[in-house]
């Protein structure tokens, strides 16, 4: 199915390094997400209204694409997950410490 996507969008004439740039934005995008999160749990050392659950579940799911990305050769995806991972492991880390 993924390879029908990819088909289609070359064949809609949109160039690879066109995909990957999408990609790439929309990957900093929602790795960016998670540093104001992340700054403010540093500076405050409050995790009070974090939800550990949630943010079990989230790292879970960014292993798994992270896995996905490897296992499929996706720069982007790779890149993005592997930075979010870092960040939102840390948001949990802080989680744990600091209750």
């Amino acid at each position: 199915m993924l390879n029908n996507s990819v088909e289609s969008c070359y064949k809609s004439g949109m160039e690879p390094i066109v995909i990957k740039l999408l990609g790439f934005a929309a990957a900093t995008c929602t790795t960016l997400a998670y540093a104001p999160q992340f700054i403010k749990v540093w500076r405050t050392r409050s995790t009070e209204d974090i939800s550990l659950g949630m943010f079990l579940v989230m790292l879970l799911g960014l292993v798994l694409w992270l896995v996905y990305g490897l296992l499929s050769g996706d720069v982007p995806l790779i890149v993005a997950n592997a930075i979010t991972i870092v960040l939102a492991g840390g948001i949990l880390f802080m989680k744990l410490k600091y209750g």
